[in-house]
């Protein structure tokens, strides 16, 4: 272990220095958040798992990995480290309003961030593509409507956005990661002052461009998952003395504790998290912008759809969404209306549907995992089935003919096509299961 970095703890902690080196013995705190669109109010009773969490409501630690349970598969869970999930907390998210997640990917945050949002919208983006494209892998996973995933730099974001447009803004900010060590070993291996130094600079660019783009009123919460001061106390602080229109407003919580005192903001405010309090390790903040400054998006027209899409969409499901738009032939979906976001490199905006092949329309794997859209096919299989599905294997039919969407215990985790007494199999090949792993079978019932 680095003794530099372990005598700059002992100056933040000194009194429980020594728990926090026992706490490094020890196997990082694991957790899983429960999919409040998804899932039914007693969905943890069908999981194994432990006790709530402090931070956020739903969410449970668990010793093991549940990638392989059905309900992970169909997007009912996101395995999370149990102190990120607090920082969505300080965000008060409301139903309609307008979010950006600055820093998104893996996609912990902003999943959880779409929960709460019914006919708002959020943007989600993140600087590296493939990272971008994880991202926009568990929205889908978690069935996400109202959402754009896009990949920019802040500084072309920031050109690209009107200023003063969103009412709540993110940004969880790459950081120096030391509340990782225990997970990942590059975060110790790599650590160095130069680094902390390169990171807080990085993360002023990042707050420079972004700040303009919250509304008056609005939200910003600021957050890292590293210890150092110089990414957390010091960086509140100029933030307070580069903008006068931001005021730091009570994280409001109960969990975590108070910050370290540092000159220019008030360390009572802000909320750190050791791993002695349930987690392994989160800084966040809160900031309320000044006056009543606010611009919208402007959106794009709400297009019509072929005989052919509105014929595919009455015989799958209840209800469709509200606005649609097509791109490169692909049709899209969600219940806000589309922006105009040509200035940014967009991945995805909306629930992806399918696209009209020759007067037939082929769906999306993206459109059966949605949360907010009611199957009229529908297929419940038994785990073996499942697990035979999830591997691309055919299943015998229950006599329903065309696309069905496919369901464990009413769960759906995918579609396929009948043709009465035989069911191929349309779970995409990148989502398949790898041939010697399995679904998780120990399923409490």
């Amino acid at each position: 272990m680095n003794e530099l970095f372990l005598k700059r703890i002992q100056t933040y902690i000194p009194d429980e220095y020594e728990a926090f080196v026992r706490s490094l013995d020890e196997k990082p705190c694991r957790a899983v958040r429960i999919n409040s669109r998804k899932a039914s109010p007693d969905a943890e009773k069908r999981f194994p798992h432990l006790k709530e969490s402090p931070f956020v409501p739903g969410m449970w630690y668990v010793q093991e990995q549940l990638g392989l349970h059905p309900y992970h598969i169909a997007g009912l869970l996101y395995m999370q480290e149990p102190s990120a999930g607090s920082v969505v907390q300080l965000l008060d998210v409301g139903g309609d309003d307008l979010v950006l997640d600055v820093c998104a990917a893996p996609g912990s945050k902003t999943t959880q961030i779409a929960e709460k949002i019914r006919t708002g919208m959020l943007v989600s983006n993140e600087i590296d593509p493939k990272r971008a494209q994880a991202l926009l892998s568990n929205m889908e996973r978690m069935g996400v409507s109202n959402f754009a995933v896009v990949s920019s730099d802040t500084k072309t974001l920031s050109k690209g956005l009107p200023d003063a447009s969103f009412d709540k803004i993110l940004v969880d900010a790459p950081c120096s990661g030391e509340g990782m060590i225990k997970k990942h070993a590059a975060a110790i291996d790599e650590w160095s002052i130069e680094n902390i130094r390169l990171c807080a600079k990085r993360q002023k660019e990042i707050l420079s461009n972004i700040v303009p783009l919250l509304k008056g009123g609005g939200t910003l919460v600021y957050s890292t998952c590293t210890y150092a001061k110089e990414e957390n106390e010091e960086i509140v602080a100029w933030v307070l003395q580069q903008f006068e229109e931001l005021e730091l407003a009570d994280a409001d919580v109960s969990f975590g504790r108070p910050g370290l005192d540092t000159e220019g903001m008030d360390a009572q405010k802000v909320r750190r998290i050791f791993p002695m309090d349930g987690g392994e390790g989160q800084f966040m903040a809160k900031f309320i912008k000044k006056g009543n400054e606010a611009e919208e998006i402007r959106s794009l027209k709400n297009e019509k759809l072929s005989k052919t899409e509105r014929a595919f969409l009455d015989e799958q499901i209840e209800k469709p969404l509200t606005y649609f738009h097509h791109e490169n032939g692909k049709l899209f979906m969600m219940d806000h209306p589309f922006p105009d976001l040509k200035k940014v490199k967009v991945l995805r905006q909306g629930v992806l549907v399918g696209e009209e092949k020759k007067n037939r329309f082929e769906p999306a794997h993206a459109f059966y995992m949605n949360a907010d859209l009611r199957f009229k096919k529908k297929m419940d299989c038994t785990l073996e089935q499942m697990d035979d599905l999830m591997h691309g294997l055919q299943v015998v039919s229950d006599g329903q003919k065309g696309f069905v969407a496919l369901a464990y215990d009413s769960y759906v985790f995918g579609f396929g096509k009948s043709d009465g007494s035989r069911l191929n199999n349309k779970i995409p090949k990148g989502l398949r299961l790898l041939e010697k792993s399995h679904i998780y079978k120990e399923v409490t019932k």
